[in-house]
């Protein structure tokens, strides 16, 4: 008998004829049923609905038209199923033709939402999740699945990048860290990763953020700053196999481009200063370049340095899926190409990436399932040099990109501002040309999984194994060249990182329904491991000298000498084990109760243990008998406790420490040794967030209307924050401070229609107060230098900090009756021109005590507002998105603190002081260049409140007619604007800022994109 079932080819023989025998003897009587599956209440036709034998193995699945056909005997029961609709079965009898309108489901119709380590029924949720669909990800023309929740989740700020393959800046629910970006843990199929620049968004199923405690404590030290979890696309059971196409083409259009000073206004300005330095540089510049044929006074170069830099740049994505299933079997497989070209001229600047996927899912065994999937991508980033932006903002229009008398300069002999008498080359150019940074990505993030029926419907085990691989490979290159005045040598810095990251889950989930009591436990065990290490070097004067045509030589071997400072060679190898447990249980369907705990141990910090749980209620107030309010359909009251984690800190030896040092010398000879420090950093544990939540969930209007609105208390304790040691200089590390997060979140949308016109209208808000509750006895931490942001007790974290201005001295009376002191005065030296700064204290001086907190970089207010409809085979959407309440320090400006031989831009020149009631917001040309203005005040900061049409798509389908011909495929056609107009005061490209010093950040482009959809 052993040797029969060692033989494979034995074995498939006769399981064939056990096949064959029941299937013969199976069809003895049987007829071929035919007919048609649609829904009772829109008598739409059902595609893919479930058709089969009761008790048997026959079965298929209804076409585009609602239509099937199955073998079946008169004494078979046909069962009809569909997802979101009440099954129905159906005994054959003499019946050659059944049509079949399903019910909809009232309960299962319900959103079944992914939580951690399983799902769960809206219904039943007592946590802040919100989740978005494939549908409205893809609306977004961008690599980075993030940017598409852009105003579609209330609580998550998403600021965004304009380089090409940049990730946005991503906030639930504010800032609870002072290290750190504080971005939230995401988990892609059960795998952790830090970000998901890696994915393809066409490749994404759904998209779940857990923003309160309740939701995300399940992942305990890793949730401190909230969770999105992932469900990759995968096929259907009984699901035809289907092919589909989607791609676009677009243009990123540059807009609200900061319009400079031209050579005119710029020598206005020069000469407003009475600077005889600067008067000089531009009589050197029409010396060199002559003088304008309008102006004589002015040279006659005009360059308009932003024009120059930057053009309208192309980006394609092109995605191809396969997808299907038989009863036991389901696939998935996905192939992405995008391709993104930055803004920049004159550089490589773009960002390519390609994608594969694979899924599979198998039903081995009524009690077995087992899948697996795979996600690859390899990605190429040209970052173009961020100094083009800072040098075409400070650049001078008098002086032109290309400068023929420049003849000791490399070709294409750049214009160079030096010889004209200025300090730096001004010129933009020699950053784009003479620079090529490159980073090659490689990520595989894979699952594997294997689901056990221990009792059916009742007790099931799943252990799934995760891995995250990623190699980075940094080159950046800086090419010789002779600017006209100085030869610059070449170097070469090169980097690279390695990362293996791996989760290992395995979790048992009861589920029992007794009477009116419905229970659903998990508990499970957790192991992970982190693992990286990375080396990196610096050399400088290559040779040969490196160009741009010989990328092969691009290698630190060519390298003369190198920089001691500049190698490095670092690692690091984490490990994780936790044990974590989730109890769901209601009554009657209208009473909620849920709770989890975890305990993670870890090798991190000298806290090898911490423990994190959360508790929550909920009432559903219209399953009473005694609720009959007529409109409403549904309302639940639900509340949450809980704590987080967050281990995204670095961590300390904790003890004092004995370092290298020269002691003494001896023997005319220096001695090496070892000094004792008795300051020491004493990080030995995550931060901890405590987090209360209260929310309430309605439906209204026959389901036309439904609101959701959560009010948060979120208290982040343990805060890694820098302390200022008594008798000891220096600053260390202690785990004292603490900050809070409070805020509303509401969230509606309706939705009708009327024959073939159907509609959606939606919006949400959130407000956010950020508050610093402890900074371990301290009343304040700074930072920022001249511009400074100061994180007060009582105040918010890293707020702007510096002098309210009560406007510009007028004349020489208002500064006389400022209030100063005549003393002070006399030292001040102040002309009309200058800013009258608010003496704070009332003593008459301006000094340090009269400083002041001048807002946040964080928003009070983020909104999101939503429209669509649909007619026949015409379908549109709008989205628009925006933030109030916040600040942006004009950090270009600032610029003038350190060199004051630069332009200015337009909006400053016109509106600068020149005489009495001219200007009460600007000084004079004069005070631009001194101290006193210059001092970190509300000249420097700006509202960053602004409005934004974020997404509009218009689309058409052709053969969604449901034609009677099987091969002919649905083929839409859109066209998306991404971006096309933003309302703000604000002056920058863009109002958002991801930390709210604007030094000169990426252009944020409008996207304008047609696209193609096919599916066969």
């Amino acid at each position: 008998m052993n040797k029969i079932f060692k033989n494979s080819a034995v074995v498939r023989a006769l399981l064939l004829g056990i096949a064959f025998s029941f299937t013969a003897f199976t069809s003895f009587g049987q007829r071929t049923i035919t007919g048609t599956v649609f829904s009772a209440e829109e008598n739409e036709p059902l595609i893919g609905a479930t058709i089969q034998v009761k008790g048997g193995v026959t079965g298929t699945i209804s076409d585009v038209d609602g239509a099937y056909s199955i073998r079946a005997t008169e004494s078979d029961t046909l069962i009809f199923s569909y997802v979101g609709f009440l099954p129905q079965e159906v005994l054959v009898g003499a019946q050659t033709t059944i049509d079949v309108a399903l019910e909809t489901d009232a309960v299962n119709m319900e959103e079944v939402v992914v939580i951690g380590y399983g799902t769960q029924r809206e219904r039943d949720l007592i946590s802040a999740i919100s989740t978005v669909e494939s549908d409205d990800i893809v609306k977004t023309p961008t690599p980075q699945a993030m940017q598409s929740l852009q105003g579609r989740v209330a609580g998550v700020q998403i600021v965004s990048n304009g380089a090409p393959g940049g990730a946005p800046t991503v906030r639930v629910r504010g800032v609870g860290s002072f290290e750190g970006a504080g971005a939230p843990l995401y988990v892609v199929d059960g795998m952790f990763v830090d970000d998901i620049d890696f994915l393809n968004p066409s490749d994404i199923e759904t998209m779940s953020v857990l923003k309160d405690a309740s939701s995300a404590a399940i992942y305990g030290v890793r949730a401190g700053n909230g969770v999105v979890l992932i469900t990759t696309k995968s096929g259907s059971f009984n699901q035809a196999p289907q092919i589909t196409y989607d791609g676009y083409y677009g243009i990123q259009n540059p807009q609200n481009v900061i319009q400079m000073s031209n050579a005119q206004q710029f020598a206005q300005y020069i000469q407003e200063t009475g600077s005889a330095a600067d008067q000089g540089f531009i009589d050197n510049a029409m010396q060199r370049y002559g003088r304008s044929t309008v102006d004589p006074n002015v040279p006659a170069v005009n360059t308009d340095w932003y024009d120059l830099i930057m053009s309208p740049a192309p980006m394609q994505s092109h995605n191809v899926s396969f997808s299907g299933g038989t009863n036991q079997t389901k696939y998935s497989i996905g192939l992405g190409f995008i391709d993104q070209e930055g803004l920049l001229n004159e550089t490589r600047n773009e960002f390519q990436r390609f994608n594969i996927r694979t899924r599979v899912d198998a039903i081995l065994t009524n009690w077995l399932t087992v899948g697996g999937n795979i996600n690859g991508s390899h990605a190429t980033r040209y970052d173009g040099s961020n100094a083009a932006w800072f040098n075409a903002y400070h650049s001078v229009p008098i002086l032109p990109k290309i400068d023929t008398l420049n003849t000791a300069a490399s070709e294409p002999q750049l214009a160079n501002a030096q010889l004209l008498g200025y300090r730096g080359l001004q010129n933009p150019f020699y950053s784009l040309i003479y620079n090529d940074n490159r980073n090659n990505i490689i990520n595989v993030v894979g699952n594997f999984y294997a689901q056990a029926q221990i009792i059916p419907d009742k007790l099931s085990f799943k252990t799934q194994y995760n891995y995250n691989f990623e190699n980075f490979n940094n080159r950046s290159v800086s090419f010789a060249f002779n600017d006209g005045v100085t030869d610059r040598v070449s170097s070469l810095r090169r980097s690279q990182q390695t990362r293996f990251d791996q989760v290992w889950d395995n979790f048992l989930t009861y589920t029992d329904n007794f009477g009116k009591h419905n229970l659903k436990v998990t508990a499970g065990q957790s192991y992970r491991s982190e693992f990286v290490e990375g080396l990196f070097a610096r050399g400088t004067e290559l040779d040969p000298n490196p160009t741009r045509d010989n990328e092969e030589l691009w290698y630190l071997d060519r390298a003369l000498n190198f920089e001691q400072d500049g190698i490095g060679d670092f690692g690091s190898n984490l490990f994780f084990m936790s044990y974590f447990g989730r109890l769901s249980y209601n009554f009657d369907d209208r009473y909620l109760l849920y709770g989890t705990y975890r305990t993670d141990g870890n090798n991190k910090f000298q806290t090898k243990w911490n423990d994190f749980a959360t508790v929550g209620a909920g009432w559903i107030v219209s399953g009473e008998p005694f609720f009959n309010v007529s409109g409403v359909d549904f309302l639940k009251l639900r509340a949450s406790w809980g704590q987080l984690g967050n281990d995204a800190i670095s961590p300390a030896v904790g003890t004092p420490t004995l370092n290298p040092g020269r002691l003494t010398v001896f023997n005319g000879a220096p001695v090496e040794g070892r000094i004792f420090d008795p300051t020491f950093d004493l990080i030995d544990r995550p931060e901890t967030t405590v987090e209360t939540n209260f929310g309430v969930d309605a439906r209204f209007f026959n389901e036309r209307l439904s609101v959701t609105a959560d009010y948060f208390i979120r208290d982040t304790r343990n805060l890694a924050i820098f302390i200022e040691q008594p008798l000891i200089r220096g600053a260390v590390r202690r785990s004292l401070g603490e900050i809070r997060n409070e805020g509303l979140e509401v969230t509606a949308n309706w939705t009708g229609g009327t024959g073939d016109f159907r509609y959606n209208i939606g919006g949400n808000f959130a407000t956010l107060n950020n508050e610093v509750l402890s900074l371990g006895g301290a009343d304040f931490q700074q930072t920022g230098g001249e511009f400074l942001q100061r994180s007060t007790v009582g105040g918010s974290y890293l707020a702007f900090f510096g002098y309210e201005i009560n406007g510009v001295f007028q004349s020489q009376a208002d500064i006389d009756n400022s209030g100063y002191t005549e003393e002070f005065l006399a030292n001040a030296n102040l002309a009309p021109g200058d800013f009258f700064f608010r003496d704070q204290n009332g003593d008459g001086e301006i000094n340090d005590e009269d400083r002041v907190a001048l807002g946040s970089f964080l928003p009070d207010l983020t909104f999101g507002a939503n429209l669509g409809f649909s007619w026949k085979n015409i379908d549109f959407s709008m989205l628009l998105q925006g933030q109030m309440g916040h600040q942006i320090l004009n950090r270009k400006r600032g610029e003038i603190i350190f060199t004051n031989d630069t332009n200015i831009d337009a909006e400053l020149f016109n509106n600068l002081w020149r005489g009495n009631g001219t200007s009460d917001r600007y000084p004079s040309a004069a005070g631009l260049r001194k101290g006193w203005n210059q001092n970190s005040s509300e000249y420097y900061i700006e509202d960053g409140d602004f409005w934004r049409i974020q997404n509009i798509q218009l689309g058409y389908t052709f053969g969604n007619d449901r034609s009677p011909n099987a091969n002919m495929p649905t083929i839409r056609v859109y066209a998306t604007a991404e971006r096309p107009l933003t309302v703000f005061d604000y002056n920058g490209f863009n109002p958002e800022v991801p930390n709210g010093i604007d030094r000169q950040v990426y252009p944020v482009a409008a996207v304008y994109t047609l696209g193609l959809n096919v599916k066969f």
